[in-house]
C-alpha cells in the first residue's frame, strides 16, 4: 500500500487517515433524527464548497450517476456537448446512451473551448441543453466556465450541465454568481474522500425541467432527491460510513478555509508547471505541459513526454520509487502522464514525487 503523500493518481485521491477512521462508526437508520442531524450539518460545509445556497444533493453512486442525472433531468430533446478530451466526449456519450440526440462542438484534446465558439453555435439554435467538463481530467486543461455561463444564459431555453469532477473542491466553482444549472462532483478527486457519493446542485430552471421530464427513471430523479433533501434526507439508502467521513471531511475544509485551499491548489499547479519548464531549459528534457499556459486546471497536470520515452513506462518506474501517478488517459496514454495534486496534498509532498520524476526521466 503507498502512503499517503506518495499517491498522486488524478482520482481516487489519497484520503486522509483522520477521516478515513471517521467511517468506523455505528449504522444509523435512513430515516429518522440523527440522519437529519448529520444531514444538516453536510448541507452547511457542501453549501460553502459549492458556494450556493442551495440545497446539495448527496447521491450514493459515482459521479457518472450524476452525469446520466443531469442529462435525464436536464435535456429535453438535443444536447450540444463540449469536446476537449475524454470525460467531455463520455458526458455526450451518456447522453446519447440516454436516447437523446447529440451535437458535439469539438476542439484539440489539451485546448479549451471558447465562449466565442459557444456563442456561435446556440445561435445557430435547435438544442436546450449545453454539458460541459470544468476540469478536464484527461488533458489537465481547464475550461473558462464563468464565461461559458454567461453565454448560455443569453439563450433563455438552454441549460447549462456541468462535469466539475476534478474542479469542485480544488478549483473556484461559483454555483450561484455563474448562475450554473446543474453542477457536480464525486467524492474521490478535490474532496479527498473515499469513493463512492457525488454532489450536485440543481437551479431553479433544472427543477422546473425535471419535472416535465419523462423517461428519467427512479433512481436518479432530481425531484426525488429534492424532496428528500428538504426533509434532511436521502431518496434512497445512503452509504452511511461514508457519510461520516465527508462530515469529518467538510470539518477539515472548514476549519482551513476555502479561500486557502484553492490557493494550495494552484500552488501545487504552479509548481508543476514550473518545474516542467525548468527540467527543459536547464536540463536539455523536451518535456511539456500539454494545457496552455492560464488554461490549466489547479489540480491535474498532464505531461507530454520526450520523444521515445513510453507513458506506462514512466508510471512503472515511479511505481518502482514508491510513487504512483496516473498514466495518459485514452489516445493519449503512450505519450503523457497525469500528476493528481488535489485534495489533502501539499507542494512539500508535490516536491518528493516531482524528484523521483526527474530521477526516472534522467
Amino acid at each position: 500500500m503507498t502512503s499517503f503523500g506518495r499517491f498522486f493518481l488524478p482520482g481516487p485521491t489519497a484520503v486522509h487517515p483522520e477521516v478515513l477512521a471517521a467511517q468506523n462508526q455505528a449504522m444509523i437508520g435512513h430515516r429518522g433524527l440523527a440522519i437529519k442531524a448529520l444531514m444538516e450539518e453536510l448541507q452547511s460545509g457542501l453549501k460553502d464548497v459549492f458556494q450556493t445556497s442551495s440545497p446539495v444533493l448527496v447521491s450514493t453512486s459515482s459521479a457518472t450517476g450524476l452525469m446520466e442525472a443531469a442529462v435525464r433531468n436536464g435535456v429535453r430533446s438535443r444536447a450540444l456537448t463540449l469536446v476537449n478530451g475524454a470525460f467531455s466526449q463520455r458526458f455526450g456519450d451518456i447522453a446519447a446512451a440516454c436516447g437523446f440526440e447529440v451535437d458535439a462542438l469539438e476542439v484539440e484534446w489539451g485546448q479549451t473551448i471558447t465562449p466565442e465558439a459557444v456563442r456561435e453555435r446556440l445561435s445557430e439554435g435547435g438544442v436546450d441543453a449545453v454539458t460541459v467538463v470544468h476540469s478536464e481530467t484527461s488533458t489537465g486543461a481547464l475550461n473558462p466556465l464563468a464565461e461559458i455561463a454567461g453565454v448560455v444564459r443569453d439563450f433563455e431555453d438552454v441549460l447549462l450541465l456541468v462535469d466539475s469532477v476534478t474542479g469542485v473542491g480544488g478549483v473556484e466553482v461559483r454555483t450561484d454568481e455563474w448562475e450554473l444549472d446543474f453542477v457536480l462532483t464525486g467524492s474521490q478527486k478535490a474532496m479527498a474522500l473515499p469513493p463512492g457519493l457525488a454532489f450536485g446542485v440543481a437551479s431553479d430552471r433544472m427543477m422546473a425541467r425535471s419535472a416535465e421530464a419523462r423517461g428519467k427513471g427512479v433512481y436518479f430523479d432530481l425531484m426525488a432527491f429534492r424532496k428528500q433533501i428538504d426533509n434532511l434526507q436521502t431518496p434512497t439508502t445512503p452509504a452511511v460510513s461514508l457519510l461520516y467521513a465527508l462530515a469529518e471531511q467538510l470539518r477539515r475544509i472548514g476549519a482551513e478555509g476555502m479561500e486557502a485551499r484553492l490557493l494550495r491548489h494552484r500552488a501545487m499547479a504552479d509548481r508543476c508547471a514550473a518545474w516542467v519548464r525548468s527540467m527543459r531549459d536547464e536540463k536539455g528534457l523536451e518535456l511539456m505541459v500539454l494545457a496552455p499556459e492560464g488554461e490549466r486546471s489547479a489540480t491535474v497536470t498532464c505531461m507530454v513526454l520526450p520523444e521515445g520515452v513510453s507513458g506506462p513506462t514512466v508510471v512503472s518506474a515511479m511505481k518502482d520509487l514508491g510513487f504512483v501517478i496516473g498514466g495518459g488517459y485514452g489516445k493519449l496514454k503512450e505519450r503523457t502522464i497525469r500528476i493528481g495534486h488535489m485534495g489533502d496534498h501539499s507542494v512539500a509532498e508535490l516536491e518528493d514525487v516531482l524528484e523521483g520524476l526527474e530521477r526516472v526521466l534522467r
